[in-house]
């Protein structure tokens, strides 16, 4: 298999960066406002019992929203960019894998840091205070199923767009 051109490489990092996003977007719309288990610092002492410590929670929810909206667009930017230096063809799995494995690197990366080594929160904290490990062995396992899946989904698109490429180039040569 040949090695593609550098300026015609898809830009992994700007899939990630997709990917961390999202995955921010998720946990902040889907955990944080929609079912409401929990929200930035609710088991850091800033339970949701009152006016000031939802106004806290609210405050650091938003900035967390903040941050992963810069990923998305960071990743957009650069990919914008790779795309407009000349005509590209990608496999589409190039960007569903590393956007899945950036939701993947989120989850594992929240997972363990916020919940686990921090415990700002855990990721359904309207259960029982014992039950809190499940949810957040889960939430771990389905980020580590993505970061997998993007990988593998991620080398089939590779080998897609080097065999596109190759065959270009055969075609090309041909004339």
């Amino acid at each position: 298999m040949a090695t593609m051109h550098k300026d015609r490489r898809f830009p992994v990092s700007a899939g990630i960066l997709f990917g961390l996003g999202l995955g921010g977007f998720f946990d902040g719309i889907v955990l944080h406002q929609v079912l409401q288990w929990h929200h930035m610092a609710t088991n850091a002492g800033y339970p949701p019992d009152s006016v000031e410590n939802l106004k806290l929670n609210t405050l650091l929810d938003g900035l967390f929203h903040a941050s992963t909206y810069i990923f998305v667009v960071v990743g957009l930017i650069m990919l914008w960019r790779t795309a407009h230096r000349s005509h590209l063809w990608w496999s589409g799995k190039l960007l569903v894998g590393t956007m899945l494995m950036g939701f993947g690197i989120f989850n594992l990366v929240e997972g363990i840091v916020d919940h686990q080594l921090l415990g700002l929160h855990h990721v359904n904290e309207t259960v029982q205070r014992d039950q809190w490990i499940y949810w957040d062995i889960g939430f771990l396992m389905w980020g580590a199923a993505m970061l997998i899946g993007g990988w593998a989904l991620f080398t089939l698109g590779k080998r897609e767009t080097a065999e596109h490429a190759n065959a270009e180039r055969l075609g090309a040569t041909a004339r």
